[in-house]
């Protein structure tokens, strides 16, 4: 699946002003959760991840304990969102057809488990690279991981009586023992990221 560039909505002349002002507040979000996720803690380094366990769509727990021993990269999202996770899972699947043979593991953690249940999550991924996991769980699970990762995320109700999750756009690389390494930067061709990527593995 090729790579959607992230900077082409900013650039159609045919975008409405709801539309720009959407795609500004995503910029804003991504800005700010990059932000929390690099301020270091008192002891000079970031507090990012964590103990977890949430479900597969297959009904498997997994843990942070079964992830240990290989990097793996942590995204948070959710199946109705109308364009950035779509086009980052997209990014994520393009560096991974990078690296045919590495055994890399991608959790796509729902931000809003009311909606996704750990069956749609699965369903969802399936359109992308299959080292992406799916993840849900109760509200209560995710929110323990979100706040482990310090990713922001809140409903934003819209005019027709439903909601949309406004959300940090991060993708976490963890180290072998679950660490916090960096954020991955996709904004750069895949064969760039997939070097950088395969240096850790």
């Amino acid at each position: 699946m090729s790579s959607i560039p992230p900077n082409a909505a900013a650039h159609d002349p045919n975008l409405s002003p709801r539309a720009l002002g959407v795609i500004a507040v995503c910029l804003v979000l991504a800005a700010l959760g990059l932000w929390i996720a690099m301020t270091p803690s008192r002891t000079g380094t970031a507090l990012i991840g964590g103990p977890f366990a949430l479900q597969t769509g297959d009904g498997k727990t997994i843990t942070d304990a079964d992830l240990k021993g290989k990097p793996f990269l942590v995204y948070f999202g959710y199946t109705h969102c109308p364009d950035v996770c779509p086009t980052t899972l997209a990014q994520i699947s393009d560096v991974l057809k990078r690296l045919p043979e590495k055994p890399i593991r991608v959790l796509f953690v729902t931000v809003d488990p009311e909606r996704d249940t750990s069956a749609l999550m699965a369903d969802y991924v399936g359109s992308f690279d299959p080292r992406i996991i799916g993840l849900s769980g109760s509200p209560q699970d995710v929110a323990a991981m979100e706040k482990a990762y310090r990713v922001y995320a809140r409903k934003a109700p819209t005019k027709d009586g439903d909601y949309s999750m406004d959300h940090s756009s991060i993708v976490y690389l963890m180290d072998a023992k679950g660490g916090f390494v960096e954020a991955f930067n996709l904004d750069r061709p895949p064969e760039e990221s997939a070097k950088e990527l395969s240096s850790y593995l």
